[in-house]
C-alpha cells in the first residue's frame, strides 16, 4: 500500500520535471503527506499539463457520502479496470501524483519500523493515480487514489504491496487525455518496470501525521 509520502522539491524543480508552464497555487513542501490531505497532482487538459491539488482519498462521483474517501486511498492495479469504483477512471481520469519518497512500515516481532523509500537514481517521481469529481448540493470535491501492485523483490522484505512509480518515459502516456479501454491501461501498468529503490530507517516520530518537519526524514541512528 501507500499511506504516507513526502514532497520536498521546489516549485521550479517540479515545473521543470513535469513540463508545467503555469505557477502552482499555494505550493508547500511536506515531510509527511497523509490521507485526507490535499496532494499535488498533474493532469493533461487536452492542451497542456496542469498541476494542482486533489484530496487524497477517492470519493467517486456516485458516492452518497464523502467519508468513503478514507477507505479508498489506494486502488489495486490488478483489478481496478474491473471494479465499478475505478473502471471509468482508468479509462479517462488518470493523473500523476508528485512525490520524492514514501514511507512504509516493516513489521518485526516487537514493533513496526518506519522506513523512508526513494528512487536510487532520480529525485522526483510520480505515482500512477486516478481522480474524480464529486458534488453534493453546493459541495464539490476533487479527489484521488494511488494505484498499487504486488511488492517487487526489494519491497517484499518491507511490505507485500507497493505504489506504482511510473518511469519518466511513461508519465505522459499515462495522463494523455484520450479515453482508453480499461483493459489496455491495465496492461500498460502491469508492464511498467520498477526502478531501483533505496530505503533507510526513520524514527516513529513520522507515525503521527501532525508531525511534519525534517525529523520525519532523519536517518535513525
Amino acid at each position: 500500500m501507500c499511506g504516507r509520502y513526502t514532497l520536498l522539491a521546489s516549485e521550479e524543480e517540479i515545473a521543470q520535471a513535469f513540463g508545467i508552464q503555469q505557477s502552482i497555487d499555494s505550493y508547500q513542501i511536506s515531510y509527511n503527506i497523509a490521507p485526507g490531505q490535499n496532494v499535488l497532482a498533474v493532469i493533461h487538459d487536452g492542451k497542456e499539463k496542469r498541476a494542482g491539488y486533489l484530496r487524497w482519498g477517492l470519493v467517486p462521483s456516485w458516492a452518497e457520502d464523502e467519508k468513503i474517501g478514507y477507505k479508498m486511498i489506494n486502488a489495486r492495479s490488478e483489478t481496478a479496470h474491473e471494479k465499478a469504483s475505478f473502471k471509468k477512471l482508468v479509462a479517462r481520469k488518470r493523473c500523476l501524483i508528485v512525490a520524492d519518497s514514501f514511507y512504509e512500515w516493516r513489521k518485526t516481532d516487537k514493533k513496526k519500523q518506519p522506513k523512508r523509500i526513494h528512487l536510487t537514481d532520480r529525485k522526483l517521481f510520480a505515482f500512477a493515480g486516478l481522480w474524480d469529481k464529486w458534488q453534493q448540493n453546493d459541495k464539490v470535491l476533487f479527489t484521488c487514489t494511488i494505484l498499487t501492485k504486488a511488492a517487487n523483490d526489494f519491497m517484499q522484505d518491507i511490505h507485500h504491496r507497493m505504489p506504482i512509480i511510473l518511469p519518466k518515459d511513461k508519465e505522459d502516456a499515462w495522463i494523455f487525455p484520450e479515453e482508453k479501454k480499461p483493459r489496455d491501461m491495465h496492461n500498460f501498468l502491469q508492464n511498467v518496470e520498477a526502478e531501483e529503490l533505496s530505503a533507510y530507517d526513520v524514527a516513529s516520530y513520522v507515525n503521527a501525521a501532525k508531525n511534519n518537519d525534517e525529523t520525519c526524514i532523519a536517518p535513525l541512528i
